[in-house]
């Protein structure tokens, strides 16, 4: 094997500072200048221009290099700017937990629900609500495969759980705003599919919180805790 060859191939895996930059993670940084200006580490110009790099930043290494001489930069060093975009292979189930189909009608799931790993939401010169906001959560992940024709389907998840979007529209609209929670523990919603000639929107719900958060992490405790002493 001819070593130098090979040691010249470039690595086909991009390094976290290559990927590229959301409009959630130009937001935090801005948030970090907005903050270090107030605390005088930052000139009004100084802050002006760092701010007007940031939100024109393709790459999260773009983004870093506006806050790395700030503590904050530090102080964050061992979290990623965002999570995820795509969930890792066989994460969700091959077939939906549970279908929302509305045809030349209207459906929807709301209220204090269980959520399945996987749900698929079909609107075809319809509308379907599929609403989190009073949830429980069994599952961290959760996939909704949304597809409209001539229709819509609205997506709503608490303020509290992170977001992401994957999907496109053809001569439709296909919106998801994406936020990451603070909480690790937090379910990460992940809405994939089209929107043609309709539309697919996702948002979250200010003022509605996942409540059974510490809940289910004080179970996966307990249960921990249970089997340890059962040992």
């Amino acid at each position: 094997m001819d070593l130098q060859k090979h040691a010249q191939q470039p690595d086909p895996t991009p390094r976290s500072t290559e990927l590229r930059a959301s409009d959630a993670d130009r937001d935090r940084i801005v948030e970090l200048l907005h903050d270090a200006h107030a605390e005088g580490r930052l000139t009004a110009d100084e802050h002006a221009e760092r701010v007007e790099g940031a939100l024109t930043a393709k790459t999260l290494g773009e983004l870093e290099g506006f806050i790395q001489d700030l503590p904050a930069a530090h102080e964050r060093r061992a979290a990623p700017l965002s999570a995820p975009g795509r969930p890792a292979a066989g994460v969700f189930p091959a077939d939906p937990d549970d279908n929302v189909v509305a045809v030349f009608s209207a459906a929807a799931r709301k209220g204090r629900w269980r959520t399945g790993r996987r749900i698929h939401a079909y609107a075809v010169f319809g509308s379907v609500e599929i609403d989190l906001s009073e949830a429980l959560f069994d599952h961290q992940q959760v996939m909704i495969k949304a597809f409209s024709v001539f229709g819509s389907v609205e997506i709503r998840v608490p303020e509290n759980v992170s977001l992401r979007g994957t999907g496109g529209g053809v001569l439709g609209a296909f919106e998801v705003d994406p936020q990451d929670s603070p909480d690790g523990n937090a379910p990460v919603v992940h809405v994939d599919g089209w929107a043609v000639l309709g539309s697919v929107e996702a948002r979250p719900k200010r003022g509605k919180l996942v409540k059974d958060i510490l809940d289910r992490v004080q179970r996966t405790a307990d249960r921990s805790m249970r089997k340890h002493l059962g040992h």
